[in-house]
């Protein structure tokens, strides 16, 4: 190899760090929503603020359609998803075929953090501004998602993006933390500055918003666009949605590569809706106030960070599939402990969160540098766009099994239950895919663990 060879070669390698570094920071941006808002405050906030608006038989009339005030939260979830589905094919077909990925992240991101800053004005019997709002960041957030993972084969050599996926995921739950941390000491101390324990929540869940468009600076500054080819330039306007079915049919010929995905939609939508719906359970079946909820998420938070690094090590010397198996085993187990959790017993709720804080956030990222493997080369924003309809885009068959299970048996305890099933069957079909050979059919070389 030459000189200019080699130093073209390090330019390149020193590139790709700069540009990591500054990818880790969208997680550090949005993660904060994820945490603040659907894990904690927003759960029992909108709760609360849809009883206040119920009728005598405790139900509110969205569009004329009768909802338990209890259920409102967990619909608004499952439809901020369909939204997002049908905008987040367009994005990627967009983003691949003009090469612009960061001009589309930037408008998901900050019309995202828009909505989230405006709950702050989400009061009184205000259940539809809400739920609305709600829709809006959840279902930007997903967008923006899509075109954030898929700079991950761009800036991650293939044995790179394990170690590099767990670092985001772990910027991630640091971030959440670290804001979580103020948001605490906001909430208990109120009444010390003068404020009501409502405005307080507001003010926490504005915050996140607030954060999430400050940091997505840092990541538009850093990342570099990958130009597409001039004659694939233009076309993607209107063609979001034939694209995603081009991608669908380009993965029948790929069928390892839609084996995952299959699993992965069923045991992600377990750990989505566990995520969305663990305030709400805590708070109105487990009777725990909004500070034990909140020392509980941080619990989870900082362990993620522990269990992404640890989980990432894991993967290094077992294999990313065995991993993430292990951790479903570990899901299930949590979901069944959950169910006898005793009402009003904080310290049973901590361990519960250890738990879950344990294998949280090695499930995702190691499930996002295992898909990496298995996309085509050339192909990242669209094949990302189907891993997150399967991620968050198609996330919305959980809430919504929580919600109807809740709206029909009245018990939060047989909600949580029901869940036990995605990661059950996730294990089962994820167990069924050889990746070794997923991956060689994607055309990419095969890691020594895997």
């Amino acid at each position: 190899m030459g000189a200019e060879a080699v130093r073209a070669e390090t330019d390149d390698a020193a590139g790709r760090r700069r540009e990591r570094r500054g990818w880790y920071f969208y997680d550090w941006a949005c993660s904060v929503y994820s945490t603040t808002v659907l894990t904690v405050f927003l759960g029992p906030y909108l709760t609360d603020v849809a009883e206040t608006a119920a009728d005598a038989q405790g139900y509110v009339h969205p569009l004329g359609i009768p909802v338990r005030a209890g259920s409102y939260f967990a619909y608004s979830v499952s439809l901020s998803v369909i939204v997002a589905i049908l905008f987040m094919p367009l994005a990627a077909a967009t983003a691949d075929r003009t090469g612009r990925r960061k001009p589309l992240l930037a408008l998901a991101a900050y019309l995202g953090a828009a909505a989230t800053t405006g709950m702050f004005f989400l009061s009184g019997d205000r259940y539809l501004l809400g739920g609305l709002l709600l829709i809006v960041a959840n279902a930007s957030l997903a967008v923006s998602t899509v075109l954030y993972n898929a700079f991950l084969p761009s800036i991650a050599r293939p044995e790179e993006r394990d170690a590099v996926s767990s670092r985001g995921w772990a910027f991630g739950y640091t971030s959440g933390a670290l804001v979580l941390l103020a948001n605490l000491a906001l909430y208990l101390r109120h009444e010390d500055l003068g404020v009501s324990e409502g405005t307080a929540v507001r003010i926490c869940l504005a915050s996140a918003g607030l954060w999430w468009g400050a940091f997505t600076v840092i990541p538009l500054r850093r990342l570099r666009d990958r130009r597409a080819p001039a004659a694939e330039a233009g076309t993607a306007v209107g063609g979001g949605w034939r694209q995603l079915v081009a991608t669908v049919r380009d993965m029948r010929r790929r069928p390892l590569t839609l084996a995952f995905l299959l699993a992965y939609l069923v045991y992600n939508d377990g750990v989505q809706t566990v995520i969305s719906q663990a305030s709400v359970y805590g708070s109105e079946e487990l009777g725990l106030d909004q500070s034990t909820l909140i020392v509980a998420v941080l619990l989870v938070q900082v362990l993620a960070v522990a269990g992404a690094l640890g989980m990432g090590r894991l993967a290094r010397s077992h294999g990313a599939k065995r991993t993430i198996l292990a951790s479903l085993v570990v899901w299930t187990l949590i979901l069944g402990a959950g169910y006898f959790l005793p009402a009003g017993a904080p310290v049973f709720f901590f361990l519960l969160a250890a738990g879950i804080g344990l294998v949280l956030g090695g499930t995702q990222a190691l499930s996002r540098s295992l898909f990496s493997h298995l996309v085509p080369p050339g192909k990242e924003a669209e094949y990302f766009s189907a891993y997150e309809l399967s991620d968050r885009g198609m996330s919305w068959l959980g809430p919504l099994i929580f919600g109807l299970t809740y709206q029909l048996t009245g018990s939060y305890r047989d909600a949580i239950l029901s869940l036990v099933a995605f990661f059950a069957i996730g294990f089962v079909l994820l167990a069924r895919v050889p990746v070794r050979r997923a991956v060689l059919d994607a055309g990419n070389p095969v890691p020594e663990r895997i």
